[in-house]
């Protein structure tokens, strides 16, 4: 039972739509709202210059569409890549999924998933540099 419902809902023709249906929900958004470019960079719609309260945090993915307010480099397109092919795996279930595993970013899978640092939520880590040997 189990692999059948994987099979059906799961990076299937079904998921397929509802990430098809999502990036339609985001344009119908983005392009009225954006003040900004609106730019595809490796199949993901950027539309910027959006008002805060059209999205949570920095900006966010709403099937292949990216909503965000300010200027975005390469690493925020990695994270955002990543959530497109979490739209793309589950569809239509996408957002009860990631509201599911709850809204701190830092517990959250699907962010973890993405990409803490890519997303902007921790700080990129500095490698340390090796200790010389100590001598006695």
């Amino acid at each position: 039972m189990r692999q059948l419902l994987e099979r059906v809902f799961l990076d299937s023709p079904l998921s397929r739509l509802g990430a098809f249906v999502a990036t339609l929900v985001g344009l119908a958004i983005g392009f009225p709202l954006s003040t900004g470019r609106v730019e595809v960079h490796d199949g993901l719609i950027v539309c910027r210059g959006l008002p805060k309260w059209a999205f949570r945090r920095g900006g966010t993915c709403v099937g292949r569409v990216y909503l965000t307010r300010d200027v975005v480099g390469e690493r925020t397109f990695r994270h955002e890549r990543v959530h497109v092919r979490q739209w793309r795996r589950y569809g239509f279930l996408f957002p009860v999924l990631y509201w599911a595993a709850g809204l701190d970013p830092l517990r959250n899978r699907f962010e973890i998933e993405a990409g803490l640092e890519d997303g902007g939520y921790i700080k990129r880590r500095r490698p340390t540099p090796p200790t010389p040997p100590t001598t006695t």
